[in-house]
């Protein structure tokens, strides 16, 4: 449904963030600093090589998506070739590597984990997600898989890969980041996976996060964390999400998520609300991805701008991170200029 701006929705959603701050003992917040900018070009590698993106110095780098089952064909079978070519190619032209790890899609077709985990041994290793048509589940609708993170079998497999990247990575790359927390198998127990329930995947959510912070310890760790299923905020709140910022903040792990829209309801009561209250503590990092530069500004009701998503990442959510997505003609006809202009490096 279409949200149209208003001052009032704007007092409501920055009361929503304080509220959310002072629950969890948000520290006064820091003063403005302006966050460190990434392209995000997904799994898009090729295009790393275009000038548009290594000749102009307010990029950092790339943040590069890696499915895991590109990075362990088979079992305890790693080629790291692919982020190790990228690393050096990026580096002999100053440029950092954040490696996005990935072990869930949000296509049908599209399976992210290797293929010996989809045996009986791992409980075939992924799970379908669905969709919900106004959250009814006599309305599902397949949209991608995911691995089965809340399972310890799949999850021992993960942190050995992780150990892995870490012993050959940490300290070479920027960062890593793990991908987004919100997976969605409906609410009433109708479709959840084998071995599934809110409470086993925010433990297996943790559990991912320690093993990320033991296997890299000099490289930025961020935990993609933007919704929890079993919980919808602020109404329902279980604490769920909390819980996974509140351990980012305890461990030295990052928070953020993907997708940047401005003053949008859903993440203003869950992840935008929380994010501020990890600045100047652990790094925070967010990406703008595909369809962000359309979005439309509820205060206004007209199409974003690069500086109202710049500005609302900067001084409202307070992010480390901007990972900006290569989306044409937003990503050369508006976000170059507009750094170009207000970014000396």
């Amino acid at each position: 449904m279409q949200e149209h701006g208003s001052d009032l929705m704007r007092i409501v959603f920055l009361t929503m963030a304080i509220v959310f701050e002072l629950a969890i003992g948000t520290p006064a917040l820091d003063a403005q600093v302006n966050p460190i900018n990434y392209v995000f070009f997904g799994r898009d590698r090729d295009s790393i090589r275009t000038a548009a993106f290594l000749q102009k110095p307010f990029f950092a780098g790339a943040q590069i998506t890696y499915p895991w089952r590109l990075l362990e064909p088979k079992q305890d079978q790693y080629d790291f070739s692919s982020i190790e070519s990228d690393l050096e190619w990026l580096g002999n032209r100053g440029k950092k590597l954040f490696v996005q790890l990935q072990d869930v899609s949000f296509e049908e077709s599209i399976v992210n984990v290797p293929n010996y985990l989809r045996t009986d041994s791992y409980g075939q290793g992924v799970n379908r997600q669905y969709s919900f048509a106004n959250d009814n589940d006599d309305k599902a609708e397949p949209a991608g898989w995911v691995a089965r993170r809340w399972d310890s079998r799949v999850a021992a497999r993960y942190s050995k890969l992780l150990s892995a990247l870490g012993a050959l990575f940490d300290g070479r790359i920027a960062g890593l980041n793990m991908p987004e927390t919100a997976v969605d198998f409906g609410s009433t127990g109708k479709y959840f996976p084998p071995g599934f329930s809110p409470s086993t995947y925010r433990d297996a959510i943790k559990s991912y996060m320690r093993a990320a912070k033991n296997a890299f310890s000099k490289s930025a760790v961020i935990q993609y964390a933007n919704f929890m299923p079993g919980e919808w905020l602020p109404w329902d709140d279980k604490g769920y999400l909390r819980s996974v910022y509140e351990y980012g903040k305890a461990i030295g792990v990052g928070l953020g998520g993907p997708d940047l829209k401005v003053f949008k309801k859903a993440q203003m009561n869950h992840s935008y609300a929380l994010l501020p209250g990890l600045s100047g503590i652990v790094p925070t990092g967010i990406a703008i991805q595909y369809g962000n530069y359309e979005e439309l500004n509820p205060q206004t009701g007209k199409a974003v701008t690069i500086d109202d998503i710049y500005r609302f990442g900067r001084d409202l959510i307070k992010v480390n991170y901007l990972f900006w997505s290569i989306q044409e003609p937003y990503f050369s006809r508006d976000l170059i200029p507009y750094l170009e202009k207000n970014l000396k490096k």
